[in-house]
């Protein structure tokens, strides 16, 4: 699956339709940018824009609509009850998909120093992008506003991290950063409002205040009525779905209402949710219950089904799970025919080379074994494996599917290192930053087919296709020795190097093991006929 990074920039707008739409225009018009909502509040005077993307997609995307609203948006003239200091306000990126939060400080940081240099705005840095605790949280930076902004340039504790400090009148400043994903998530109860804000007190984090905390994590929380439902809901944000994950609120609410023996009827999710946190959710029934369930979109419905997200409205994957709204294809290599990616390794081309033929071996060889376990299991001759078949096959079918990803990965990591070869060597500081570049992009193409050995060491055990396997390792760690031989970072190539022979070494043993148990097999059934 792509990378997908959310970002939800917070434009100091909401009365005027012509520039919300300009705006979400210039968004919408970027490449690999899907915009999923636009929610304008009039008396906050703010518009809401939520779109997804790739890391450079999503960059182009937040700096469009910027770029759209600095000929539109004039902060002397802007007047709304939601505080703001610019306006582009802020700009937070999201990790939801093959995406972490480092990733996301490395894109805000490439935002904000363009935002500076093109538009020419003072721009900080919050939340986990932020280093300093004084300047950190949204309110500590917005502090006296947009009124307040020019004196406060002045200071040079607020000297901004990207841009000159000094006041722009039409604009303001802009704050980006990054924070998680925020689920909005509601309990639903039959019961009277006050007794669902009971419940919410003793889940959120804050509780009935400092001496008397909640328990769960990175909760936000309070009761309602649903008036439309004659029902009350549990009205929760999980800020941090690691933390306090959909399942756990919701079975934490549960453990609060039997106490007052009261119904819990279902949830709800507002909005969209990532499919990580209803495939978690999913695995933790499936542990709890001992359900043997592998397929991802069963996966799924058996999450809606023991949260109860369709009691109040259908829950329909494809248009709730973030993932499942965008038009995702598979990589170039893998989309193609059989044939016609043969044809292109066998072209005058550097890819696809190695990294993505072993990455091919090694997911058909992990498929095979997946294939011979499924076949296998749920017959009644093999009823006595059941037990270990259900711990092998969910591993081998997780293993084949991540390895097809690798087939791309491979050939777009190398693309990297070839892109810095391309960079300027004209001065001394250019060849040095043509060097560095060069050694990270070999680092990061040695990583995926590191990677592939890794993955492929832990599946050993398999029937079928452990000469596959093997093969796929041994052209992954050949793949990996190639690169190493242009690295300068001797601390990483020595390290790298171990790292690669211990990876072969592992497969060697784990394919004779696979051996040395199908001769012996052969040896019984030949001693008993």
């Amino acid at each position: 699956m792509a990378q997908i990074i959310e970002c939800v920039p917070n434009f100091s707008e909401g009365k005027d339709e012509k520039i919300i739409e300009a705006i979400a225009d210039a968004i919408r018009k970027v490449s690999g940018v899907k915009l999923l909502d636009v929610d304008p509040g009039a008396s906050t005077n703010r518009t809401v824009y939520t779109f997804v993307g790739g890391p450079d997609a999503v960059i182009e995307g937040a700096l469009a609509g910027a770029k759209a609203a600095f000929k539109l948006i004039d902060m002397t003239k802007h007047k709304g009850e939601h505080p703001r200091m610019g306006a582009l306000d802020v700009c937070p990126f999201i990790p939801v998909a093959n995406s972490s939060v480092e990733e996301c400080i490395e894109v805000s940081k490439r935002f904000g120093a363009r935002l500076a240099a093109e538009v020419g705005v003072p721009v900080y840095l919050y939340g986990y992008a932020s280093s300093q605790a004084y300047r950190k949280t949204m309110p500590q930076i917005r502090s006296g506003e947009y009124e307040g902004l020019e004196e406060k340039l002045k200071d040079p504790k607020w000297k901004p991290n990207f841009g000159e400090a000094v006041f722009v009148p039409s604009w303001g400043g802009t704050v980006t950063g990054v924070r998680k994903f925020l689920i909005a998530y509601n309990v639903n109860m039959v019961c009277t409002k006050e007794q669902a804000h009971r419940i919410a007190l003793n889940l959120r984090e804050q509780g009935r205040g400092k001496d008397m905390p909640g328990r769960l994590k990175a909760v936000q929380g309070i009761g309602w009525w649903l008036a439309e439902h004659n029902i009350a809901q549990i009205s929760l944000n999980l800020t941090d779905m690691d933390l306090t994950p959909m399942h756990i609120a919701y079975e934490e609410a549960k453990k609060d209402a039997e106490e007052l023996c009261l119904p819990v009827t279902g949830s709800e999710v507002v909005g969209l949710v990532p499919l990580e946190a209803m495939l978690n959710a999913a695995d933790y029934y499936i542990e709890k219950e001992n359900l043997y369930v592998i397929e991802e979109d069963q996966k799924v419905h058996l999450a809606i089904n023991r949260l109860g997200l369709s009691t109040l409205s259908p829950f329909k994957p494809k248009e709730r799970i973030i993932e499942y709204c965008l038009e995702q294809d598979d990589g170039p290599l893998v989309s193609q025919t059989v044939r016609n990616f043969i044809k292109g390794v066998g072209d005058r081309t550097t890819a696809p080379g190695g990294g993505s033929v072993s990455a091919l071996v090694g997911a058909l060889g992990a498929a095979l074994g997946s294939m011979v376990g499924k076949l296998s299991y749920g017959k009644r001759q093999w009823e006595h494996l059941d037990a270990p078949m259900r711990r092998i096959i969910p591993d081998l079918d997780k293993t084949f599917r991540m390895i097809t990803d690798m087939v791309d990965a491979d050939t777009s990591a190398f693309n990297d290192y070839l892109a810095a070869m391309k960079l300027p060597k004209t001065s001394e500081e250019e060849i040095a930053k043509r060097e560095e570049a060069m050694d990270e992009g070999l680092k990061k193409a040695i990583s995926v087919p590191y990677n592939l050995a890794k993955t492929i060491n832990k599946i050993w055990g398999v029937l079928v296709g452990a000469r596959c396997l093997d093969t796929a390792v041994f052209g992954a760690v050949c793949n990996v020795r190639i690169n190493l031989l242009d690295i300068k970072d001797s601390a990483y190539l020595k390290d790298m190097e171990s790292k690669a022979e211990k990876a072969l070494i592992e497969a060697s043993l784990g394919y004779q093991e696979v051996i040395n148990t199908l001769d012996q097999r052969a040896a019984t059934a030949a001693s008993t006929s």
